[in-house]
């Protein structure tokens, strides 16, 4: 729980749509609270319901049952006239830019203003704001076919955040974008968050683009929210498969199978993967650790990253020494982080676990 005040929260939540082949659970009895001011990610593989979760937030789909509160009102119980003034407070930003061809960009940000009857002089102050904003004043007069995929989605933003929402939805709004370009508009969306104040929600199948902006994350999985908590203490310490497998594809720092046989063949002694966390099983930790027993051990793989600005990965080493001298050293560096076993190329281990504080369960090479 959030200990920001709340300001989106599915009660039970549960979307159902009905189609030839049957009834399709898109979103199963959702509860998460979204604090106000936060950046808040949902994550899922295609078809977990995380787009169809967002949509519920403005009411563009209706809840089957349970409740959606923004600001403490259940938005699908408000009146055409309420729910248009609702919307109006929550901006959204899409994967394909949305972006009318026939309007200029200045025209494409202006137009939300125009709608909301905002006159004109106060509309083209808007619009330079905004512009300025994201860096675009000088594609002002320009058409969305002149632009980048980058400046199409800063556009994107801009247009938004016309009416000076409370709210942002990000739905997959990277995901056509390269990496460079993706980081330049998660600090736009960052911005947004901590200049204007502005609640996000991003919703991507990309681990990247949650560790990178979000404070907060869900993980979606058949339409429920199988894990929820802090960025890193989620992806730091996975409790669910789908979590797991989120965080083994996008930093790969432990060896696949075939990765692991390869080294098997290269490197015969004792094979140890090791934990890397802020709280334990940094390089000063495992260094200590090797000067404290008589135990060689070299890197043979790896990879360590930031999670919220905080190191997350592991190592893998081959430790050379007396098995009680290994043993020792195991259980010493198994007090502060996890360690698991490999075991040697003559007699692998193939199905480890991990020992160490807060072992993930199930956890495996």
């Amino acid at each position: 729980m959030s200990e920001r005040e709340p300001k989106i929260v599915f009660e039970s939540a549960t979307k159902v749509f009905r189609t030839p082949k049957g009834e399709v659970r898109a979103v199963d009895g959702v509860d998460l609270t979204i604090g106000a001011g936060e950046v808040y990610g949902v994550i899922g593989y295609s078809g977990a319901g995380k787009s169809t979760l967002v949509r519920l937030i403005n009411a563009l789909e209706p809840v089957t049952s349970g409740r959606v509160l923004v600001d403490g009102r259940d938005v699908h119980s408000l009146k055409e006239s309420e729910l248009r003034r609702a919307r109006a407070d929550i901006g959204m930003i899409f994967q394909q830019f949305n972006l009318l061809s026939s309007r200029t960009v200045a025209g494409n940000v202006a137009y939300p203003l125009k709608v909301a009857g905002w006159p004109r002089a106060r509309r083209d102050a808007r619009v330079a704001e905004l512009l300025d904003f994201v860096g675009l004043t000088d594609k002002a007069r320009a058409y969305p076919s002149q632009l980048s995929g980058g400046q199409k989605q800063r556009v994107g933003i801009a247009r938004a955040l016309a009416t000076n929402p409370t709210i942002l939805l990000a739905d997959e709004s990277t995901s056509a974008l390269d990496p460079e370009t993706t980081q330049d508009v998660l600090d736009i969306v960052k911005r947004v968050n901590v200049e204007l104040g502005v609640t996000v929600v991003v919703i991507t199948h990309e681990m990247e683009v949650v560790k990178y902006v979000c404070d907060r994350v869900a993980v979606m999985e058949g339409g429920r929210v199988v894990e929820h908590g802090d960025v890193y203490d989620v992806f730091a310490r996975p409790q669910h498969a789908a979590t797991r497998r989120f965080v083994g594809t996008a930093l790969r720092d432990r060896p696949s199978p075939a990765a692991l046989a390869r080294l098997r063949r290269r490197h015969p002694g004792r094979i140890v993967t090791v934990g890397v966390r802020e709280d334990g099983g940094a390089s000063g930790e495992l260094t200590r650790a090797l000067r404290d027993h008589p135990v060689d051990g070299t890197v043979i793989y790896g990879g360590i990253t930031e999670i919220a600005e905080r190191p997350y990965g592991s190592l893998t080493l081959e430790l050379a020494g007396e098995d009680a001298a290994i043993a020792a050293f195991l259980a010493d560096l198994g007090r502060t982080t996890t360690v698991l076993d490999l075991g040697t190329a003559a007699h692998p281990l193939t199905d480890p676990d991990a020992v160490g504080p807060r072992a993930p369960k199930g956890a495996s090479a």
